[in-house]
């Protein structure tokens, strides 16, 4: 193959990538032939500096590094030879950085160095945890979304560039750009530097670190605060409710049920028919008042796992038929959604401390890419105010942790508001703990509540009472947060070992560790939570808000946890997420007839205070 046929082959798979960063075609030819020859000649036109400051006065916001343009008569932004590779000094993900630097000593001091970090007498594990806290103004992100990777490989990975790459300074007016690349062949990812503008020699190189947001608005000054502090303290944190444009926005087009449509009729002298894409249910449904269908047509109970939108042709072509989902349901069971509708119920009192949780059974949460000056304002109030400031940010439309952190370091927050769509929620830092003696300690512990809903016009719900609890191996501390055992519950969906507990086991404990707090008390407000929940789901009609449908039966598990209150006195729910068709298999397999209680409920009207109890 002949350099114009490799060339054609390298555009072939790198084109819609250089498009996207924006390269200029121009510097195509150039990228391939280095790229090919690996040629790394950045030094042989740049220089890095260091920025020497009289008796130490260097603030954390004055440069450590700078570059400059050494190559003789300048450079030209239109010249097709001007774009060099940069190397990557380290990759990482958040949930490895720790670990790959206290595998790596040659590392750290590498980072510690072109970061500016002391090293004279100072003990490794603290120049790690400086490096870790500083990283967030000297890392860059990419990440993958080819087609068949899986979610967890699509997770941000963070790289630092070589010291030259580091190097080069931050404008709202750049000279140059710098943006990853991946070379398929290697499988390597690298920086490409070139100009934008003519350099003369001498010229510092600049870059503008949050390339795409518009100049001078609040939200790039938000961004910028790795770099540049801005106070924000005087702007409003006060959060509004969206318009249904925003409930809308990603959603797939769904229907309405007709309203005139009339409850499906129960032919009670035979089975009802199921038509069910949950291997859990075609397992435990063994109730002889159902039985199963291979086709969905012949159904009257669809239980499906997959998201159903068409429900006006449904209560029109099908009226006698039940479906497992609600109509706009998504404003329960999206993160970002649910805490708008949760805010719904706040309390209006003038006498409510504006930083408070408002209800107080919602975290406080932000929107990271709609409420991001909200936050930062929010923020630094608190900070102001002496209050702690820590917080887990999570993707809304992810579940079991991935993607998730926990944090209290505002830059770390402004860089993964670039990651894609997050919220950021206090984190609960003074938990309800429970002691595990074989871990030595008390550990975090979250519960969950399945919840039933069979109507929404005149709102009926109910719980099953036999919750579940899921565990920390580690006890906790407010530290080490990319501990995962120390911080995280879910242990279910990876290599962790997973403590398990029925909830009768659950409450002797709870006797023993917890006698001046009945479970009976706390089951009441976890009610009245969800109660509230449900409430502030249906005030709004759709898109804002759950919709009637007669045909309409679900099942949602909801996660929360237990936060101490007033003092230390007193036990607060917080309700963390709500899960759309949830894994119900330790369900099953601790209560066998689980799914025969749930049908039964849901279908059939059998109330049994045994098995459920009433919310609404």
């Amino acid at each position: 193959m002949d350099d114009q046929d490799e060339y054609e082959t390298f555009l072939a798979i790198h084109k819609p990538q250089l498009e996207a960063s924006g390269v200029p075609g121009h510097l195509w030819p150039e990228l391939f032939y280095k790229l090919k020859h690996q040629v790394f000649d950045a030094g042989e036109s740049f220089t890095l500096l260091y920025v020497d400051y009289d008796d130490n006065q260097r603030s954390e916001e004055d440069p450590i590094w700078t570059v400059a343009v050494t190559k003789e008569g300048g450079i030209r932004a239109d010249s097709p030879a001007e774009i060099y590779l940069v190397d990557h000094a380290w990759t990482f993900r958040s949930d490895n950085a720790r670990q790959l630097l206290n595998e790596h000593p040659s590392l750290v001091n590498r980072l510690a160095v072109m970061m500016g970090i002391d090293q004279q007498d100072v003990p490794s594990s603290v120049i790690i945890s400086n490096i870790l806290n500083d990283i967030w103004k000297w890392c860059c992100m990419n990440s993958l979304n080819a087609e068949g990777l899986s979610v967890e490989n699509k997770m941000p990975i963070w790289y630092v560039m070589d010291e030259l790459g580091s190097g080069i300074l931050h404008s709202d007016t750049p000279n140059c750009r710098v943006v990853p690349f991946i070379h398929v062949p290697e499988q390597m990812t690298y920086s490409l530097l070139f100009p934008i503008k003519n350099f003369q020699e001498g010229d510092q190189l600049y870059r503008d670190f949050v390339e795409g947001t518009p100049s001078e608005c609040m939200e790039r000054k938000a961004l910028l605060l790795p770099w540049r502090y801005t106070s924000f303290t005087e702007e409003s944190f006060s959060q509004k409710e969206p318009s249904k444009d925003y409930f809308l926005a990603g959603h797939l087009e769904e229907s309405l049920p007709n309203e005139d449509a009339a409850p499906p009729l129960v032919d009670g002298n035979r089975p009802l028919k199921v038509y069910s894409q949950y291997e859990m249910v075609s397992q435990y449904l063994t109730d002889a008042a159902f039985e199963f269908v291979d086709n969905s047509e012949d159904a009257d109970i669809l239980w499906m796992t997959t998201h159903f939108k068409q429900y006006r042709e449904f209560s029109e072509s099908t009226p006698n038929k039940f479906i497992n989902q609600f109509p706009f349901e998504n404003v329960i069971t999206i993160k970002d959604l649910l805490s708008i509708v949760c805010r719904r119920m706040a309390n209006n009192s003038n006498e409510t401390d504006p930083l408070a949780p408002n209800p107080n059974w919602l975290p406080v949460t932000y929107n990271l890419k709609t409420e991001l000056v909200e936050f930062v304002s929010y923020y630094q109030n608190r900070t102001r105010r002496g209050f702690d400031n820590h917080y887990i940010i999570k993707p809304w439309n992810l579940a079991r942790g991935l993607d998730t952190y926990i944090t209290k370091n505002l830059s770390q927050i402004m860089r993964l508001q670039q990651t894609g769509p997050k919220i950021v929620q206090k984190y609960i830092d003074n938990p309800v703990l429970f002691l595990r003696p074989e871990v030595e300690g008390r550990v975090k512990f979250d519960i969950r509540y399945v919840l039933l809903l069979k109507s929404v016009d005149e709102l009926s719900a109910y719980i099953y009472n036999q919750f579940f609890l899921r565990f920390a191996n580690k006890p906790f501390e407010l530290n080490d947060f990319d501990d995962y055992e120390k911080h995280f519950t879910v242990m279910n969906y990876s290599q962790y070992q997973l403590r398990h507990m029925k909830c009768e086991e659950f409450l002797e404990q709870w006797k023993l560790q917890y006698p001046e707090h009945e479970w009976s008390t706390v089951e009441e407000d976890i009610c009245h939570m969800l109660k509230k929940m449900l409430q502030g789901a249906t005030r709004l009609p759709p898109p804002c808000g759950i919709s009637p449908s007669v045909q309409s039966r679900a099942l949602y598990a909801v996660d929360l946890m237990l936060e101490w209150s007033d003092g230390g006195t007193r036990m607060q729910p917080k309700i963390l997420e709500v899960n759309f068709t949830p894994d119900c298999k330790r369900a099953c397999e601790y209560y066998p007839d689980f799914y025969n209680d749930v049908f039964n409920l849901l279908f059939l009207d059998q109330e049994n205070s045994d098995t459920f109890r009433r919310i609404a």
